[in-house]
């Protein structure tokens, strides 16, 4: 692999400028935004350090060839055409995940096909044997992407998407994914300057990933594993110094608080706090919205004024009834406004009409798309007294907690250069929201306690990266 070389990082709609920036922050040439994609330019460490760092990627992808063809046959013949030697040999076991956006390439399966047949041919015709496919865990994971005519052929480096941090234990129904939560808290601004709450937290997606961000803990950390380490030029000695290198942990002072009226969910997300070794950082307990008051939650030692809460609130597909999720977001918009008067508010939900039930105005609002749902992530400004005055008096002092007009903070590596980083943009190179997905295959401090990386927390002398149990 040569010294720098183009990457791929893939993330979810609207959360393109927040990734650009991670990349920028961790020291990618050459940024440019497409769609639901950012292209980069750097070495093999940033490679590892991408993986490692990026909380809004899905994946990371290295192109190693591009071309035109006007068939699958066109598409065979240059696929073979690949050194695959240099990235695989006859016990290498594979798998590969094709994206179409193509009116040429209606047969997208087909086209899968076809590669894999390509790959296994040459190999064939070579050496008399073929290297075999491999629904689950692969040792090489593939990617085919397709736009009108242009194929690109590229390696996975990630395997599994990176949203699957490593700390999730439990679960409640449909957790929200945990790449779009970090994209939230980063377009929110959260960098940890104050308490957080989440007052609906489910299994605790949102008050990880906050944690994780307010300590500059990198989310891969967790991972036992990344595609990349079974490459041929995989670098051990690098990756260990990568992985292991902890000058960017910062001290938290603040805290972060969730609850939720359910007594499963409750369970569910302590129990993930505690696998990722964050329960000096996060409190977890049962109470109904309407039962949330600002005494009590002050004498819980939240400071309301100028914190961040974030709530994810159910967009009406379970509950059934209209009038059922209505009612639910009055009561949201109840307990901002009377039990959180001096801080900040973002929701994220795919139903436009309960959000009016919120009956606060938004000062911002943001698309999303939460799987295959459009939403809207607003912002809503708690203040007492008249809105203009201490909007007025906020911008005096700077302590509002805003999203950032540049949604591309650095905030999460202290060591990134400030100023607003402008990033170019080819939205033609990354597919649009009706592509065609086909697959071969089944899919700070270092005085902390923590475990090696990939491995539950537990009681140990070994300081490493993992978060471990902070007590």
């Amino acid at each position: 692999m040569e010294s720098e070389f183009t990457m791929i990082a893939k993330t979810f709609k609207g959360l393109e400028e927040v990734l650009a920036g991670e990349i920028a922050s961790l020291g990618g040439n050459d940024v440019e935004i497409g769609r639901r994609a950012v292209t980069f330019t750097g070495d093999k460490s940033l490679l590892y350090r991408a993986n490692l760092w990026l909380r809004t990627a899905s994946r990371v992808l290295v192109p190693i060839a591009t071309f035109r063809a006007d068939d699958a046959d066109e598409v065979y013949q240059e696929v073979k055409k690949i050194d695959w030697e240099q990235y695989m040999d006859l016990t290498t076991t594979f798998s590969i995940d094709a994206t179409v956006y193509s009116e040429t390439f209606k047969h997208s399966r087909y086209v899968t096909y076809k590669v894999k047949d390509a790959i296994a041919d040459r190999f064939n015709e070579q050496y008399g044997k073929r290297p075999s496919v491999r629904i689950t865990e692969p040792d090489l994971y593939i990617n085919v992407h397709i736009a009108e005519r242009t194929v690109t052929i590229s390696l996975d480096s990630s395997g599994d998407s990176l949203h699957k941090r490593g700390w999730r234990t439990a679960n409640t129904e449909a957790p929200i994914n945990e790449a779009l939560a970090a994209g939230m808290l980063l377009l929110a601004g959260w960098k940890g300057q104050s308490d957080l709450y989440d007052p609906m937290c489910g299994s605790g997606t949102i008050l990880i990933e906050a944690a994780l961000i307010a300590l500059n803990i990198p989310p891969g950390i967790f991972r036992k594993h990344f595609a990349f380490e079974n490459w041929k030029d995989f670098n051990k000695d690098l990756f260990e110094t990568v992985s292991e290198d902890d000058s960017d942990e910062r001290e938290f002072t603040h805290h972060i608080y969730g609850s939720d009226a359910g007594f499963y969910a409750v369970q569910a997300a302590t129990k993930n706090v505690r696998a990722a070794g964050l329960q000096k950082y996060i409190s977890v307990k049962q109470i109904r919205l309407e039962e949330l008051k600002a005494d009590k939650l002050k004498e819980d030692g939240l400071t309301t004024d100028g914190a961040l809460v974030m709530i994810n609130p159910p967009y009406g597909e379970r509950l059934g009834q209209d009038k059922n999720i209505l009612d639910l977001y009055a009561n949201i918009g109840k307990a901002l406004k009377f039990q959180f008067t001096g801080a900040t508010a973002w929701i994220i939900s795919g139903n436009e009409d309960a959000l009016k039930c919120i009956g606060l105005k938004p000062s911002q609002k943001i698309h999303l798309l939460n799987g295959e749902i459009e939403c809207l992530f607003n912002q809503y400004e708690l203040f007492q007294g008249e809105r203009r005055v201490r909007m007025a008096e906020l911008a005096e002092t700077g302590e509002r907690h805003k999203a950032p007009g540049n949604p591309r903070s650095t905030h999460h590596n202290p060591k990134a250069a400030s100023g607003t980083p402008k990033f170019k943009r080819n939205y033609d190179k990354q597919p649009t929201h009706t592509d065609k997905r086909v697959q071969l295959s089944a899919p700070g401090r270092t005085d902390r306690q923590v475990p090696a990386r990939g491995k539950r927390p537990q009681q140990t002398a070994r300081v490493s990266r993992r978060p471990g149990d902070r007590r």
